[in-house]
């Protein structure tokens, strides 16, 4: 799913330029846990509004490309590894959210279970909604409860795995390109979805490093 977007940019200073300068996967390693703990424990440690709103509109300003550039080859069970996900998500939704609304209304119909009510969007989800989940989600991060706020971008996967299948499948005979693109996309949010729920339960036993 990365492929789709221009990639994570949020941190400066010391521990991004040793990073940058050598492709040692234990210092790749070690530098992604390091920043996404301190950027968590600080923020979470004094959550000022304002803090909160540079984390959530840096991406929208100046991209993803740091953030990738840390965390995206982190363990998917792991701190940074979880965070790269969450603005992952937050980018594709930012990115389309017409059509991000309309997969998620589609799997929000048919999935069974609470998904749609765990993930937690206002009902009928368009364009705005899911845009302001997206937000929520990340801002639980740092403000709430985190494991919910995993929990929560697990279900969202969830449902556009299911949106997206669904809409797969009947487009499979006329469509048949659209229905492997977006057979494709199904099975990378359910990856992610299951990454994030993973996290969260490590979350929960203070086991996510």
């Amino acid at each position: 799913m990365s492929n789709d977007f221009h990639k994570p940019a949020l941190f400066a200073g010391a521990a991004f330029e040793a990073f940058q300068g050598g492709d040692d996967p234990a210092t790749i390693n070690r530098v992604a846990h390091e920043t996404a703990g301190a950027l968590l424990s600080r923020v979470r440690d004094d959550p000022q509004p304002e803090v909160i709103d540079r984390l959530l509109s840096f991406t929208d300003d100046h991209g993803i490309d740091a953030i990738a550039e840390l965390w995206a080859r982190a363990s998917a069970h792991s701190l940074p590894g979880s965070l790269w996900r969450i603005y992952l998500l937050r980018a594709l939704i930012r990115q389309n959210p017409e059509q991000t609304s309309y997969f998620f209304e589609r799997g929000s119909s048919e999935i069974p279970g609470i998904d749609p009510v765990l993930a937690g969007a206002e009902a009928p989800t368009g364009p705005k909604e899911i845009t302001e989940l997206a937000d929520q989600i990340l801002r639980g991060l740092f403000t709430g409860d985190f494991a919910i706020a995993l929990e929560r971008a697990a279900a969202f996967c969830r449902i556009m795995a299911h949106g997206c299948t669904g809409i797969a499948d009947e487009a499979e005979i006329g469509a048949p390109d659209t229905a492997s693109t977006l057979t494709t996309r199904a099975l990378r949010f359910e990856t992610i979805g299951d990454d994030l729920a993973q996290s969260a339960a490590l979350w929960r036993h203070d086991s996510l490093d």
